[in-house]
């Protein structure tokens, strides 16, 4: 079996608060019982908001900076995200499909090496 990241991007905006009711909530749950009962689920996070983010670039003299900031500046960031077994990048990407009904956002589905 192969493994694939299957990540959840809000916008730079996204307030979980706001934007998270009952309903969605549940239904990450379920989705979160399906893919454990399926034994494709591997481990599953949520992530703080992007302003949070710390970035770390290797400088000339060998130091590290740190910057308050994430490293890609877009409208978008990663939210969360699980990572899955599945036969297939067809069933990885069922599993996304479900993820996007669940969470009522874009998501990703990426193979790793």
């Amino acid at each position: 079996m192969s493994q694939y990241l299957v990540a959840i991007h809000f916008p730079d905006d996204y307030d979980p608060l706001a934007s998270e009711d009952e309903a969605m909530s549940r239904d990450i749950d379920r989705l979160n019982d399906e893919m454990v009962a399926a034994g494709a689920r591997i481990f599953a996070g949520g992530l703080k908001s992007a302003s949070e983010a710390r970035s770390l670039t290797a400088q000339s003299d060998g130091e590290v900076l740190v910057t308050e900031e994430p490293y890609l500046q877009t409208s978008e960031h990663m939210g969360g995200f699980w990572i899955l077994e599945a036969q297939s990048m067809d069933e990885a990407l069922a599993w996304g499909r479900k993820a996007v009904i669940a969470c009522r956002t874009p998501v990703e589905v990426r193979a790793f090496h």
